[in-house]
């Protein structure tokens, strides 16, 4: 069976569009209009329905009745048993044709409405607006979007029988979400053209750690992008995107604010700017290139970057002196609504702890490579020490590591108190609570895990983002700190667990309800870093 062939059947034009890699065009089913199709574009901070290119788009044949979509696949939608089809004419534009009779009625964002016939030829739908053309230009942009798809469908990479449909459509998704940023010079996979349009570092992190068995060169670029718009005190914004970037409070989005008033947040409008970044997962996500790509001034490069971030979390970002950094903001945690930010801002974090001491462990080894002695005994000793006040974070009443926000402890357990697993290093009693709290049906032992708050909390949620549903990343990390911690059982348990949420829930959604393993209400769909995530642990188990 070909990839396309394993794909087609998840491209229902709700959760997922038509589109093109490259493409800002998104083409959906019309909820208001029986049979009727809508186009919109996916654009940074702008809710779809503010980016509406064609409102109804409907196919009728010889007879004048509508055409129904009978077929969706990759490069082309087909209409009733006519030869009708849309398709791409490269990325900024869609064509429409085919033999025989029939007519197209575009209705334009105003609700005007134009009909165009077979004997005008084929249609071409931009933003510069609709027009005919002669026919045989439809067919040479269905043999081009094929040939696209064609292309990126070559490097799928190869999976477990049971594992290829969902496989095929992960790394569709993955295509699908390529966009070009103005002026940036690279291609980046964003976190879904659906909502989230930009390169998220931690998504790009996570996007890379997928895209490296099919196209490491596009898993580079993810990593360049990240890496190349620090500020002069090495600090890696939050997101790069057509307008810029976010490393500021200063940058945010009106909705963004908007959002943070409505929660109820103190730090809506912070009376002075707060720096915006993603968990310091930056040596991370460039290891795992190691032997991907080759290529020695990148690695040095980004090496580089990745040390002058490391400082800054220490130098900018211990915001109360005490030799642990802290999140400054919610947004820096990539965990914005978790119950541990409840608590009164800056918030220390076991996760950030974790994070900060496996970037050390991870810089050192670099070094050594590279013959800087005094650098990794520097970086080893920084690790040490963070690792003895990560430790001073466990509550032995509680049973598990406390968050602390401006000082104070943070009673609820939530997944941040598993991640310190991910330094390979913790002594053996504390494994060992959380492997009781990942067993405890009263904790995180859910239907589905692995929950992103413990059950027994009072703020838990099957379907409230961050404090109760799965999440695919903090499924990884937590499968890899179980193998780096010496239980490599129970991390091939959880991986395999995972692949089947995925594939129950139909989709690599943003995120998944503990305790149906279906999508959650408010998540995304064709959401990038749970594709390639998935991408990358099927491979895993898969040799």
């Amino acid at each position: 069976m070909s990839t396309a062939d394993r794909v087609s059947p998840f491209l229902d034009l709700v959760s997922a569009p038509f589109t093109l890699p490259g493409s800002r065009i998104l083409v959906f089913r019309d909820d208001a209009v029986p049979d009727g199709l809508t186009v919109r574009l996916a654009e940074y901070e702008r809710a779809l329905d503010d980016c509406v290119l064609v409102r109804t788009l409907r196919v009728l044949d010889g007879d004048g009745r509508v055409a129904p979509v009978s077929a969706v696949r990759p490069d082309r939608i087909a209409f009733g048993d006519s030869d009708v089809t849309l398709t791409f004419d490269g990325p900024d534009a869609l064509s429409a044709g085919g033999r025989g009779s029939w007519s197209l009625e575009v209705t334009d964002p105003s609700g005007a409405t134009t009909s165009f016939s077979s004997a005008d030829g084929s249609v071409r739908i931009s933003t510069d607006g609709v027009r005919r053309v002669p026919g045989r230009e439809h067919e040479a942009a269905l043999a081009a979007t094929g040939a696209v798809w064609d292309a990126w469908f070559a490097r799928t990479p190869a999976v477990r029988d049971d594992l290829a449909d969902m496989t095929a459509f992960c790394w569709w998704v993955l295509g699908a979400n390529i966009v070009s940023l103005p002026g940036r010079g690279a291609r980046a996979v964003v976190p879904s053209k659906i909502g989230y349009v930009g390169l998220w570092q931690w998504d790009a992190y996570f996007i890379a750690s997928g895209l490296r068995h099919g196209d490491p060169e596009l898993a580079r670029e993810q990593l360049e992008l990240a890496f190349g718009y620090a500020t002069a005190d090495g600090q890696l914004p939050d997101v790069v995107h057509d307008e810029g970037v976010l490393a500021s409070s200063d940058d945010l989005p009106p909705g963004d604010r908007e959002n943070l008033r409505r929660a109820g947040s103190a730090i809506a409008d912070p009376a002075a700017p707060i720096p915006l970044t993603k968990p310091p997962l930056a040596a991370w996500a460039l290891r795992r290139l190691d032997g991907f790509v080759d290529d020695p001034a990148f690695f040095d490069a980004a090496w580089e970057a990745v040390a002058r971030s490391q400082e800054w979390w220490f130098a900018h970002s211990d915001l109360d002196g005490d030799g642990m950094p802290e999140y400054g903001h919610p947004y820096s945690s990539g965990l914005d609504d978790s119950p541990v930010f409840d608590a009164e801002l800056p918030v220390a974090s076991p996760d950030l702890a974790a994070y900060l001491i496996l970037q050390d462990d991870l810089l050192a080894a670099r070094a050594r490579e590279t013959g800087d002695v005094a650098a990794a005994a520097r970086y080893a000793d920084r690790a040490a020490h963070t690792l003895a006040l990560l430790e001073g974070m466990w509550d032995d009443e509680a049973g598990f590591f406390l968050s602390a926000g401006a000082g104070r402890p943070v009673a609820a357990e939530t997944a941040v108190s598993l991640l310190p697993l991910l330094t390979g290093r913790l002594p053996g009693r504390y494994v060992t609570g959380i492997l009781a709290a990942l067993d405890d049906p009263e904790r995180f032992a859910t239907t589905w895990t692995v929950p992103t708050v413990a059950r027994r909390e009072a703020s838990y949620s099957d379907e409230r983002m961050w404090r109760g549903p799965v999440w695919v990343n903090v499924n990884a990390l937590l499968a890899a700190g179980l193998a780096v911690s010496g239980h490599t059982a129970r991390s091939r348990e959880l991986v395999e667990e995972t692949l089947r949420l995925v594939i129950h829930a139909g989709g690599p959604h943003e995120y998944f309800n503990p305790s149906t393993g279906q999508k959650a209400r408010t998540a995304t769909t064709a959401f990038g870093w749970s594709a390639a995530l998935f991408v990358d642990l099927a491979v895993s188990v898969s040799g």
